[in-house]
């Protein structure tokens, strides 16, 4: 029962856990918190700023708003400066750039700065919005979640565009807007789940905003519809005459905005608190100097948008708000510039309606107010679907969609004409920041799938194995996990962990280990893409996945697989190397078994008389320290025409090599099998005979060079060390024998690991060997770290029987450090390690285990360890 609950419980919370589902779950968290957070900030914001306008009719106003906006300024400013400076500014250009993965903060402590800062700016009075804070919130507090709750990077982006999303939703009280605004101009995506996620964050949002928020632009309590909305065919040319200007002043307005930046720029010894203090104390006599009006943001945008203004009126507002706007922008406070479009919108269309009012007496000025916020904010932002809908949902008046429209979209090109950037973009590259909208490629993850790189052969464990069973097969084996199956079936997967942890639980060791694995695994099926196997492993922190084909078991697919996959793309192999999978299977025409009686098995690819007695005598060593058998090959070629099992050849030559591999394995006591396969390719054989006799190690032999372009090796070699799913062991052997005077240049990793493990076996060909260990260090590092090397000489002396030393250098090249040397010792052997990966991405600047034993006279032996 209590396996069962276990089943039932790991199923619900795996389901729970699906990228989907949990997407959902998360976007409806974030519309709530964002909601949340739009709904304090803008009661903090509206009380402070009514406060600000009470005390103004109690005390002198040339006196209290000058002094608000200097203290509120100082106060935001050292906020900011010494908390979050990346919480200056709107805030959208920031999203936006994260949006497209450029690495920028954007955490729960840049929102906390933000909101409390953005409430003493707005609420002492200076003419920004809230709109820029509420997104830059939202997509902070959506980024924090994501960190929280461990995700992919693409669902992380979608996480933060819905948060972006939910604040622009809030601040206005504009679902769908918000959802247009993160597909039209910040995430640029309209898959499922973007959509989804966006929806659902920005609904919530906006339900969080209408049940606890009361928003000054939310113009629904003005019952704006019922107002006396017109649309005639005669007013379109001054509709049109509207989208020009809007355009035109819309790039004034950005150029306006930067040069402000600029100048602020060039007043870097002024502090940032100072900055935006000077600049609020500069809004607070403005503001005293002129009508009562002004002094109420909020109530301002009202009179403009209900009629209770005039034009003179409507024209100070234009010229004042756009200079404070700029001026108060310019000096990093913190607030937003969508707001103060609109209300600039709003003036500027005021100004319009009334001379078409005058002249044609059809539509009312405040109808041409409501338009110019749709088409100023179009021009400056450069997302005219957005701009139609946001001021449609604040109005829900439809006599205003078609103006709204047409408006919108001659603003949008104006202004696209002469400056294709939006504002957020003109920002961003101000900061040095670059985004170039480039066509969507799908990456090599996208499109290779777990088919494509999986291990078809997988060693597993019967469910009714015992525990002590289970740990022979793990003592036995380079693997840290078995897939449990049943009737062949996928049942479980048993670790190491699971296994160790059977002594504190203090489980019999006679238990079955169906008692102990993880039932009903997360797997792929066969066609999943490599970023969907990816994004699984690091959800569940996982080492490797089994492919799955309804529950039976058809392969199993690691993360050395996949980057396997990646370093092949980085040195071009990809496309330039023939797979081995598309040649036809090599085919065995002899073969020998001894008795399987060690833990693991030793091949020695065999092609040459006159190096293969070294490799023997060098496996024969590994395989007495390791308790190997050794697996040795002989691949006879035939041309890509003949069919390797129906071409006859003559294996003269080959039994000679092979019966030269079984005479040492009776010297020395070793099993020794062998077999001679017929193949269009070396490297295909060679990986077929790893797969198919679960081979533990490579030791194979290199001429020194290679003319082939694009090789680091040769073409034989490289496809080996980049596939073999084992360790491999590369010797390039020069005309001396013995192997006397050991070096071994270290620098930490599973490969130097390796090598230093292989040492004593290999050393054990000669007696009294001397050993150097050799580490390079740069020459600025003026305190060499030796912890390494003190704990390789440890490791070695009790274990070799000539002499080991160390020697710590500083030098600025690895490789000419190395074979300098080797040559001053007289090295007869020198031993390195490199991984797949380091082998192919140092290709391009010039390998170094390659440089070293292509210009070096010594044997030099390159071990590869399978993990790495």
């Amino acid at each position: 029962m209590l396996v069962r609950g276990k089943i039932l419980w790991l199923r619900l919370y795996r389901q729970m856990l699906q990228p989907r589902r949990l997407a959902f779950v998360e976007a409806c968290v974030i519309g709530l918190v964002s909601g949340l957070a739009a709904v304090l900030l803008g009661q903090a914001v509206d009380w402070a700023g009514a406060w600000r306008v009470h005390v103004s009719y109690l005390w002198p106003a040339y006196l209290v708003l000058p002094g608000i906006g200097l203290l509120g300024g100082i106060l935001a400013g050292w906020l900011v400066e010494r908390f979050a400076p990346e919480a200056s500014g709107s805030g959208m250009s920031e999203v936006k750039a994260v949006l497209a993965r450029v690495p920028m903060p954007l955490n729960l402590r840049i929102a906390l700065v933000k909101l409390v800062s953005a409430t003493l700016v707005l609420g002492s009075g200076m003419p920004l919005g809230r709109e820029g804070p509420t997104v830059q919130i939202g997509a902070a507090l959506a980024n924090q979640l994501s960190n929280w709750v461990p995700t992919s990077p693409e669902h992380r982006r979608q996480l933060i565009a819905a948060g972006a999303g939910a604040g622009l939703a809030a601040a206005f009280n504009a679902p769908i807007a918000g959802v247009l605004f993160v597909v039209e101009e910040l995430l640029q995506d309209v898959s499922g789940i973007t959509l989804g996620t966006a929806i659902l964050a920005s609904f919530i949002a906006s339900v969080i905003s209408r049940l606890y928020g009361s928003h000054s632009l939310d113009l629904s309590h003005l019952n704006l519809a019922s107002l006396h909305t017109t649309f005639f065919a005669q007013e379109i040319p001054f509709y049109l005459i509207l989208g020009v200007l809007a355009g035109l002043l819309g790039i004034l307005f950005n150029k306006g905005i930067l040069a402000s930046l600029a100048l602020n720029r060039r007043l870097l010894r002024v502090s940032l608190p100072w900055r935006i203090g000077i600049v609020g104390l500069v809004t607070g006599v403005a503001i005293a100097l002129l009508p009562v009006a002004f002094r109420d943001h909020a109530g301002l945008r009202e009179m403009l948008l209900t009629g209770s203004s005039d034009s003179l009126f409507a024209a100070i507002a234009l010229v004042v708000q756009f200079t404070l706007i700029i001026l108060t922008y310019g000096s990093g406070a913190p607030g937003g510039l969508l707001v103060p479009t609109l209300v600039l919108g709003a003036a500027l269309g005021y100004l319009v309606g009334a001379t078409q009012e005058s002249l044609l007496g059809m539509s009312a000025a405040t109808t041409y107010a409501h338009v110019g916020m749709a088409a100023f904010f179009s021009a400056v932002s450069k997302v005219p679907i957005t701009a139609v809908v946001i001021v449609f949902e604040m109005t829900t008046d439809f006599n205003l969609v078609l103006p709204l429209m047409i408006v919108s979209v001659v603003a949008y090109l104006v202004a696209e004409k002469i400056d294709p950037r939006s504002l957020y973009d003109l920002l961003l590259e101000w900061k040095g920041i670059h985004i170039k909208k480039e066509p969507v490629a799908e990456g090599l993850l996208a499109q290779l799938n777990a088919a494509d790189v999986m291990q078809r052969r997988v060693e597993t464990l019967s469910s009714k194995m015992s525990i002590d069973e289970a740990v022979q097969a793990f003592s036995h084996s380079h693997h840290r996990n078995f897939p449990v199956v049943e009737n062949g079936k996928l049942v479980g997967i048993v670790t190491q962990k699971d296994v160790v942890n059977t002594g504190s639980q203090q489980l019999a060791r006679d238990t079955a280990i169906n008692q102990i694995m993880t039932p009903e695994p997360v797997t792929v099926s066969p066609s999943a893409t490599l970023a969907y196997v990816l994004h699984l492993l690091n959800r569940y922190n996982l080492s490797c996945l089994p492919v799955t084909e309804g529950r039976k078991l058809i392969g199993i697919i690691t993360r050395t697989d996949i980057i396997r996959v990646e370093a092949e793309r980085l040195n071009g192999n990809l496309e330039n190397m023939e797979p081995t999978r598309t040649l036809e299977p090599s085919y065995v025409i002899h073969q020998t078994r001894a008795p399987a009686i060690r833990k693991g098995r030793l091949l020695v690819p065999l092609s040459h008389p006159q190096t293969a007695e070294t490799l023997l005598e060098m496996a024969a060593a590994i395989a007495k320290e390791k308790n190997y058998e050794i697996e040795c090959l002989q691949v006879i070629i035939v041309p890509r025409d003949r069919t390797p099992s129906e071409t006859p050849v003559q294996t003269i030559k080959s039994h000679h090599l092979l019966q030269q591999a079984v005479q040492l394995g009776e010297d020395w006591r070793i099993p020794v099998h062998t077999q001679i396969r017929v193949a269009h390719d070396v490297a295909g054989a060679i990986l077929e005979t790893v797969k198919e006799r679960h081979i533990d190690l490579v030791l194979m032999g290199w001429k020194g060079n290679t003319s082939t372009p694009g090789r680091v090796f040769s073409r034989v070699v490289d496809t080996v060390i980049r596939q073999a799913a084992c360790d491999v062991v590369l010797v390039k052997l020069n005309d001396q024998k013995g192997f006397k005077r050991w070096l071994l240049p270290i620098a930490g990793g599973p490969n130097s690991s390796q090598a230093i493990q292989l040492l004593p076996a290999l050393s054990s060909l000669s007696s009294s060997p001397a050993i150097k260990l050799y580490q390079v260090f740069p020459p600025t590092e003026s305190k060499p770290d030796t912890t390494l090397l003190d704990n390789c000489v440890r490791f070695l002396k009790p274990r070799v029987s000539g002499k080991v030393t160390a020697t710590p250098v500083r030098a600025s090249s690895v490789p000419d450090s190395v074979i300098d040397c080797a040559q001053q010792d007289h090295s007869d052997v020198i031993i390195l390690g490199a991984s797949r990966e380091s082998l192919l991405k140092q290709a391009i600047n010039g390998n170094i285990p390659e440089n070293i034993s292509r210009r070096s006279n010594c044997t030099v032996i390159l071990v590869r360890s399978a993990t790495a």
